[in-house]
């Protein structure tokens, strides 16, 4: 029998925010009395995060870690998606950055019933231009090739109806980058029940954004030049 709830917690050099993140999650979700577990990928870390993972999973029985060798944030998304999807009724994608609340997951809960995808918009989130302008293009971009979606194309805090999307995890190529930005795009084109409302956005406290500055104008273009290939190649 399926759980009701599986989450996907991409992790990277995390040492600093992951016990806290585990925890917190862990005390809202028991509170809302669901069946869930809470699947953490660690993506080949060099700081201690592996370390405290493996000393949280012996407090928690839902706890489970998978260590494997780096490849990046949005693939180790995909591979979390696919390896789980066909276990729970719905998935839950976070970020480990502690940059988004539990407090606010039970807004999407609550509604489940009425919605396939349920998405938790970035509010108050402070970004340098940089990062403004490629949000921006991501939105349009998804907008443009897909049609109507959600407006944070790209948001971490995301509840999927596994039955809705175990056969739109399947088509999107395992070394995507940003993988969200196609499940969003591919969401609104298979006329998926969208609901978003804004959740509170906190800076980090702790590590860094990996991605800055000329790496991130590279990452952006070839997600961009990925997303338009794969929109070319499906009906």
């Amino acid at each position: 029998m399926k759980k009701e709830l599986g989450l996907v917690v991409p992790v990277y050099n995390e040492s600093g925010a992951i016990k806290e993140v585990i925890q917190s999650w862990e005390t809202v979700l028991s509170g809302l009395n669901i069946n869930f577990d809470i699947h953490i990928y660690n993506d080949g870390s060099k700081d201690n995060t592996l370390k405290i993972l493996t000393a949280e999973a012996e407090n928690y029985d839902n706890l489970f870690i998978h260590d494997k060798k780096n490849s990046g944030h949005g693939p180790t998304i995909l591979l979390g998606y696919n390896e789980n999807v066909n276990n729970y009724e719905w998935l839950f994608q976070i970020d480990s950055d502690n940059e988004m609340s539990p407090n606010d997951f039970s807004q999407l809960w609550e509604k489940r019933a009425a919605y396939d995808f349920l998405v938790g918009r970035r509010d108050h989130r402070v970004q340098p231009v940089s990062r403004r302008i490629v949000s921006q293009i991501s939105r349009l971009a998804i907008r443009i090739l897909f049609g109507k979606t959600i407006w944070d194309v790209n948001s971490p805090y995301r509840l999927m109806r596994a039955s809705s999307f175990s056969s739109i995890y399947k088509i999107i190529p395992a070394d995507t980058l940003a993988p969200n930005l196609l499940v969003s795009g591919l969401a609104g084109k298979n006329n998926l029940r969208l609901y978003e409302v804004p959740v509170r956005h906190h800076c980090r406290t702790t590590g860094e954004v990996s991605i800055q500055k000329w790496k991130l104008f590279k990452f952006s273009l070839r997600s961009f030049l990925q997303t338009f290939s794969f929109r070319l190649l499906i009906k």
